[in-house]
């Protein structure tokens, strides 16, 4: 049973029993209860009841002494309603308003605000109270922010900038134009340039199991080792058969070095299934890197591409900020990333051996290889070798949606 719904259940059992309760018995009920649920109970009978964790302790205390001695005789005494200390927003009524001065989203933009430059932590909050004259500690803080409907929240990923107005009709287009591919039996094949990564012994983010005080030993400081350099990891992710090919480079992310991987994923893994049936091929890019949609040499060596496969090679860019939606970073590159957290990626040969054996649930399957070759920068086309190409631009956006055809 999930958690949530073993929390409303215990919601509405207190519900129920705790009016008929005293105090006693409703934090020795709580902590049977917490008993019952097993590992994290306290947390969950405390936001199920309201009750506080320390209150539920004292109950479980109270049951292990009454199992350790039967006989125990019950007190009779039970602290009279309304005893105890008075909590702090009841005896100062200014508290939970000052709180909520010192936290509104509003203040974020406040100069004025004393917290507008400084981590908003419990500790620090109940410090900026205390000296406003309401004097509570970081626990009590916790408990008034968690009733405010507070919580500790990171940041998100949500905002991508201007969006071009033909954003929308681009994925449609893409959506259809792949669609039309699949139906065919034609090859969909997503590529990107995944992070590059410093090789040698130095931090990976993530953390595997290991023995007890035996952490990986790494450097202290990520500087290139001029020996090992980096690896740059360039991926064509099979969008039919979920598999793909990554072709690790050691200089630089070009296009030539895009442009090679694809041929190598055609010539480990893509002939082997479409050379039968393939009369064209389509690509999925991001719109920039080193498949930009504006980059010359791109287009010029996907010519060579074309020229080799001896088919069309249709392309298809994503609109600008929207990489993240291109099928390699979700349905492949999130994978590698997790298979090889917290392991520090010592050699080119260690990064090679991570990509292969990268697998999921649902059959993901890649190979991957070392590209040794130099791609140099700064490579220009001239217009004359440009307008040679065999370039046919789609009617829709003819920049981001195009066509290189083999010479004949």
């Amino acid at each position: 049973m999930r958690d949530d719904e073993r929390i409303r259940q215990i919601r509405e059992r207190y519900q129920a029993m705790g009016p008929l309760l005293d105090e006693r018995a409703r934090r020795q009920w709580a902590a049977s209860e917490a008993k019952t649920y097993g590992h994290g109970g306290r947390r969950h009978v405390s936001e199920a009841t309201g009750l506080s964790p320390n209150t539920i302790s004292r109950g479980l205390r109270e049951l292990d002494q009454r199992q350790q001695n039967p006989g125990l005789p019950v007190s009779p005494r039970v602290r009279d309603e309304g005893g105890g200390r008075t909590r702090c927003e009841d005896a100062d009524p200014e508290l939970a308003s000052a709180l909520d001065r010192l936290v509104a989203p509003a203040t974020r933009g406040d100069p004025m605000s004393p917290l507008r430059w400084t981590c908003k932590s419990t500790a620090r909050l109940a410090k900026e109270l205390t000296d406003q004259g309401h004097p509570v500690g970081p626990r009590t803080v916790s408990r008034l922010l968690k009733a405010a409907r507070y919580s500790l929240q990171g940041t998100r990923k949500s905002t991508e900038g201007r969006q071009h107005p033909d954003r929308d009709a681009q994925f449609a287009h893409i959506n259809d134009t792949a669609a039309q591919f699949l139906r065919d039996g034609q090859p969909v094949i997503s590529v990107d340039t995944k992070k590059k990564e410093l090789v040698g012994d130095f931090k990976n983010g993530g953390r595997e199991w290991h023995p007890k005080g035996q952490p990986e030993e790494v450097r202290v400081h990520d500087f290139l080792d001029t020996k090992l350099g980096k690896a740059i990891p360039f991926g064509v992710y099979d969008v039919t058969r979920n598999e793909g090919w990554v072709s690790v480079g050691i200089d630089h992310d070009t296009a030539r070095f895009a442009m090679e991987a694809i041929w190598r994923w055609w010539q480990k893994m893509g002939r082997k299934h479409y050379r039968a049936c393939a009369k064209k091929i389509l690509i999925l890019a991001d719109g920039g890197g080193a498949n930009s949609s504006r980059s010359r040499l791109w287009k010029t060596s996907l010519q060579a591409l074309a020229d080799r496969l001896g088919i069309p090679v249709h392309v298809c860019h994503f609109p600008p900020g929207t990489s993240k939606w291109n099928k390699i970073e979700h349905r492949m590159f999130c994978h590698i990333t997790e298979n090889w957290r917290g392991r520090p990626l010592v050699s080119h040969e260690v990064v090679v051996n991570l990509i292969a054996n990268t697998t999921t649930k649902t059959g993901l399957r890649i190979e991957a290889g070392l590209d040794a070759n130099k791609y140099p920068t700064g490579i220009k086309v001239s217009n004359e070798e440009f307008e040679s190409l065999n370039l046919r631009g789609k009617r829709f956006h003819s920049d981001w949606n195009y066509c290189l055809l083999p010479d004949p």
